[in-house]
């Protein structure tokens, strides 16, 4: 059970030591005493903090279009038109999403809650939650709580409140038929389960993480560099084992690739070395292509039709001409060039002469 310290609404307009508040400790009995006299009892406990529906407003958002969770802002902004004071002035905090897809939010003055947490901190007392009362009644039914001279409604009901006898006997007849009424059982609400209750230590006024002892501290970095170390050490021998099989592989597509390369003595050296040496022999037959086209065919009334050209072979031009004296010349003219050519298939074909010029690899 939670050592539980409730502020009652009395302390509100004038928050101080004389605050009256009630004190539920972890065993024993409730007692109502000023904060001057709780907090030295509160020495070394973690505390529950449980404030006044008085002190904040609560409201509901309409039914979120997204089902993922939207962060606080968002919120803020879905609900801006029904707060009286500006975002930057209040601090909302935020429930579950109800069965609806509607998300209660709990609504504070950003000061006041400031102030309230700044005089338990110079008491010395230890806060690790803050609840509103009205939140903590169960979301099963609408109830109406008889607590510290008032009546505090919340659980199911559309609202959380906290009213007077006068007060309520005008809003009555606008509340469900089936609520509830406690005249008077504090002790069993804050008994009950309380998850779906709204912490109010978010954002802002979250709890910094305290510093663990300097001992702890140098064991976790010791642990924090082994695991480090070993992280690195593994990673390191899974590189050189992919790397062993990534040469062994590139060494096997290499003596596929160039079977004549018997000797490796530097993978990466020779294969650049026989690229660059391909390069340049295509570059070559290449330029011998263009002569021959340029200086040769170009020359000639003979058609090209197709031109290809094969490894060991050299380039083959299938060619068409009127008759086999042009296919004579352009021989001719190719041997004037310095190009060895020469003409395979001749066939004459209607009025058309075909053959297939072919100019050997190499030159």
């Amino acid at each position: 059970m939670k050592t539980w310290l409730y502020l009652t609404a009395e302390g509100l307009d004038a928050p101080s030591l004389d605050w009256p508040c009630c004190l539920w400790p972890q065993a024993g009995e409730r007692q109502t005493l000023p904060l001057s006299e709780a907090a030295p009892m509160l020495k070394g406990k973690v505390v529950a903090l449980l404030l006044p529906m008085e002190s904040c407003s609560w409201l509901r958002t309409e039914p979120w279009p997204s089902g993922r969770r939207p962060d606080a802002k968002a919120l803020a902004f879905a609900v801006e038109e029904q707060l009286s004071q500006a975002l930057e002035r209040l601090h909302l905090s935020a429930g579950r999403r109800d069965p609806q897809g509607r998300y209660p939010l709990m609504v504070m003055d950003r000061a006041r809650f400031a102030g309230v947490l700044a005089l338990l901190a110079q008491s010395g007392v230890d806060v690790r939650s803050v609840f509103v009362d009205a939140d903590l009644l169960p979301a099963d039914q609408a109830l109406g709580v008889r607590w510290f001279g008032r009546w505090v409604l919340g659980g199911a009901l559309g609202a959380r409140l906290a009213l007077g006898d006068d007060a309520l006997t005008s809003l009555k007849p606008c509340l469900p038929a089936d609520l509830q009424w406690y005249p008077d059982d504090v002790d069993h609400w804050l008994r009950g389960d309380h998850s779906q209750a709204i912490n109010l230590l978010h954002g802002d006024f979250a709890l910094t993480r305290t510093h663990l002892p300097w001992r702890f501290g140098a064991l976790a970095a010791l642990l924090l560099v082994a695991l480090t170390w070993g992280a690195c050490e593994a990673r390191i021998r899974f590189l050189e084992h992919e790397s062993r099989q990534l040469y062994s592989l590139n060494e096997q597509q290499f003596k596929a690739l160039y079977p004549e390369q018997t000797r490796i003595v530097d993978l990466a050296t020779q294969f650049h070395a026989l690229q660059r040496q391909g390069a340049q022999a295509q570059g070559s037959q290449i330029a011998a292509l263009v002569k021959l086209v340029e200086q040769v065919i170009g020359a000639s009334p003979v058609q090209v039709q197709r031109i290809e050209f094969r490894d060991g072979d050299g380039w083959k031009i299938q060619l068409s001409a009127n008759n086999f004296a042009e296919l004579e010349q352009l021989r001719e003219r190719g041997r004037q060039q310095g190009l060895p050519v020469r003409l395979d298939s001749a066939s004459k074909e209607r009025n058309r002469v075909q053959a297939t010029l072919t100019m050997e690899q190499g030159v």
